[in-house]
């Protein structure tokens, strides 16, 4: 795990067509998402593209980093789809065998995240997705006779209705060609938008927190997966933390920029860079990592391969060194105790952002 390279990368298109395209990060150049078993995509969709109906071999979460459009979801156990009205902030969970399609109907492009467990999935690190139409579609591997007999249509029905679309995976939809109309009820329990939602963590001049769990979106539990967004305000600092409850951290940059170090065993510094928005990384188990923003600040998405996860910091009123007797900070760093009486009475107030020093 030492030896991996967990150097932020971005993503690279993997196809698309008139209506928008798809990009992925691959294990080859990403090692520790095939280590993590994590895979990563985003859909772009232009107006009126649309994202054919496809499940996938991985549960995930979505995030919707820009834009607005509509959503269908067709989970296992259910008989109707449920169609979303999705904006810029919107996290879906997408558990097992969720069937889903993505609708543009606007002018600006509607970008959405994935983040996702392959674990059970074809290919560590990557997301297989099986389209149900198009020119590779499920039903273009079926001979006629089985398509018909499924269905219940003749031999020029079938062949009429598997070659009519020529389009694979992404298409646009023509002008007024018909959509169905979200349903305001169907957000509820289906999707949390994290810049609306009420704050878990907002410390003045620093920074602010929405942590997606099983409370405020249920599905999570089935997706296996927890995940947050954090927004830091220019020059504040996130205190060095880690995972205690074995977790990998995957962070995609929304916006701004900023400074990144992780610190991993025998207190080696695995990572030292830059990054900016469209930049994805991933943190190792119990491996210690910050952030400091630059000017404008800094936004990230991440997910933790936990439902409910729990984070140790090492900085702040919360972190750990609060909670050992001073005799032994004073014997553990070989200092005296004044210098760990100052170490000690600093921070006091201050919870996991620190602003920039006045």
């Amino acid at each position: 795990m030492v030896d991996v390279d967990i150097s932020p990368k971005l993503s690279k298109k993997a196809y698309g067509g008139d209506g928008g395209a798809y990009y992925s990060w691959c294990p080859n150049e990403l090692p520790m998402l095939g280590r993590a078993n994590i895979g990563a995509a985003k859909l772009a969709l232009e107006k009126r593209g649309l994202a054919l109906p496809s499940y996938s071999d991985s549960a995930k979460v979505a995030y919707v980093l820009q834009g607005s459009g509509t959503c269908g979801i067709v989970l296992p156990e259910a008989s109707k789809e449920k169609v979303l009205a999705i904006k810029t902030g919107d996290a879906l969970a997408l558990p097992f065998g969720v069937l889903t399609w993505w609708f543009n109907p606007e002018d600006t492009d509607l970008v959405v995240l994935f983040l996702g467990d392959t674990s059970k999935g074809h290919k560590p690190g990557q997301f297989t997705n099986f389209q149900i139409t198009g020119n590779n579609g499920i039903f273009t591997g079926f001979t006629t006779e089985f398509v018909g007999r499924a269905w219940d249509l003749s031999e020029d029905q079938v062949k009429q209705l598997v070659s009519s679309q020529t389009g694979c995976c992404i298409v646009k939809v023509k002008d007024g060609q018909k959509m169905p109309d979200p349903c305001p009820k169907a957000r509820e329990g289906m999707v949390l938008n994290c810049l609306e939602a009420p704050l878990d963590v907002d410390i003045k001049d620093g920074g602010r927190v929405v942590v997606l769990n099983t409370k405020n979106l249920p599905l999570v539990g089935q997706v296996g997966l927890g995940a947050d967004l954090v927004r830091i305000d220019g020059f504040s600092m996130c205190s060095p933390g880690f995972s205690c409850d074995s977790a990998f951290q995957v962070t995609y940059i929304v916006r701004g920029s900023g400074r990144v170090q992780v610190v991993g065993i025998d207190g080696k510094r695995v990572l030292e860079t830059h990054v900016k928005g469209g930049y994805l990384f991933i943190v190792p188990r119990f491996f210690v990592v910050s952030k400091i923003a630059d000017a404008d600040g800094m936004e990230w998405f991440s997910i933790i391969t936990t439902p409910n996860p729990v984070f140790s910091h090492l900085a702040g009123k919360t972190s750990v060194w609060k909670a050992l007797s001073p005799e032994v900070l004073v014997a553990s760093f070989n200092t005296s105790p004044d210098l760990e009486s100052a170490f000690r009475s600093k921070r006091t107030s201050d919870e996991i952002f620190f602003a920039p020093p006045k």
